[in-house]
């Protein structure tokens, strides 16, 4: 969802529910292979416009977001700016790096036939349910929230927007009545939220919202290339630690060589006590959509400086594509903006009436 915040795709869902009261909706991921007929409900997530994703966010989200354009009937992609901007943010970076994240999603293979693809704030639906659920959310339940104790902590304080923005996430999950969300391990408490508000709306106003479950990708996190007990991020100062999808061959070659492993020169996987070399094998298993046993096959009788040559021209093979793309649409500006604004009407079509049975529901009219 939302990454304040991103196909090799994973397993077909399959509903799992938690033990503990009250009952929370997991799903497993999909895998592309998985030619089943498409299922029932409508999937909606979100991303933050950083401009350019990177390797990380490709492989973690992007990539399922691409299939499961062809697993369900109604998809809806957000770039959520609204949420960007419980950050500072310069005006005109920010809607250059709204342009650059739509042309990078069309690039990874969002096709806005399939997926309404739309920016979040030209849908002003989201910020007025928003309000009405959190006049239905305690302040004790947003301040446990992962997300705010973490950010909160490093600045001391935070902003009212970041302290609500869970809210709003939820708001944007609930306002099209969706039912699958794919999200990351770190973003199912913010899903919880949404469920719950869900709940205590339904039983206050009757029934109107479907308690969305969440789509949980397999494909494990890849590290930062620097420091492999941490999440590859674009905001390392650590140029050499993270790979954007439009990075030159030459650019990926160098950061991969330049990657933090260990001593031993056999490549074995083994996140606990060689998470650098393990970081490079979950890399390769994901660009080269084989399994992290077959990569480690492949790197057999190689040291850890061949495999990494191995695994460059793995991620350039998958990467260049992309890039050459996102170059393409980059110079028709038009034609993302077309996209863009086509998708907020399809967007706002199916806001619209929930929020005017929300309206209806609460009293407003």
């Amino acid at each position: 969802m939302a990454l304040p915040m991103r196909n090799n795709l994973k397993h077909f869902p399959r509903f799992i529910q938690k033990l503990n009261s009250p009952v929370r909706l997991l799903c497993a991921g999909l895998r592309p292979e998985n030619k089943e007929a498409p299922r029932s409900g409508r999937v909606f997530s979100g991303i933050q416009p950083t401009g350019v994703p990177h390797l990380g966010n490709y492989l973690g989200a992007l990539e399922n977001w691409v299939s499961l354009q062809d697993q369900y009937p109604s998809v809806l992609y957000s770039i959520v700016d609204l949420h960007s901007i419980t950050q500072p943010q310069d005006p005109t970076q920010l809607k250059s790096n709204i342009l650059d994240m739509a042309a990078s999603l069309l690039a990874c293979g969002i096709n806005p036939e399939k997926a309404i693809l739309f920016q979040q704030s030209q849908v002003s639906e989201h910020a007025e349910l928003s309000w009405i659920l959190g006049c239905l959310t305690s302040m004790p339940r947003l301040r446990h929230l992962p997300q705010w104790k973490m950010k909160s902590k490093v600045k001391n304080e935070g902003s009212v927007g970041l302290y609500t923005y869970p809210v709003l996430q939820a708001a944007d999950i609930l306002l099209y009545k969706s039912t699958h969300v794919p999200v990351g391990e770190d973003q199912v408490q913010h899903l919880e939220l949404a469920q719950d508000l869900a709940r205590i709306f339904n039983n206050r106003y009757g029934e109107l919202f479907p308690e969305p479950c969440a789509l949980l990708s397999s494909t494990r996190k890849v590290k930062s290339l620097r420091d492999a007990s941490a999440k590859m991020s674009k905001s390392d100062p650590q140029t050499m630690a993270t790979i954007s999808v439009t990075d030159t061959p030459d650019d990926i070659a160098l950061k991969i060589r330049r990657a933090v492993t260990d001593f031993t020169s056999e490549v074995t996987f083994d996140p606990e006590t060689r998470p650098g070399v393990s970081n490079l094998v979950n890399i390769h298993a994901a660009v080269a959509m084989i399994s992290v046993q077959e990569a480690v096959s492949q790197a057999r009788g190689l040291d850890t400086g061949a495999y990494k040559k191995l695994v460059s021209e793995a991620v350039i093979q998958r990467l260049t594509p992309i890039r050459e793309e996102i170059e393409r649409l980059r110079s028709d500006r038009a034609y993302v903006e077309r996209v863009l604004a086509q998708g907020t009407c399809r967007a706002r079509e199916l806001a619209a009436p929930v929020l005017a049975e929300v309206r209806q529901r609460v009293g407003f009219c």
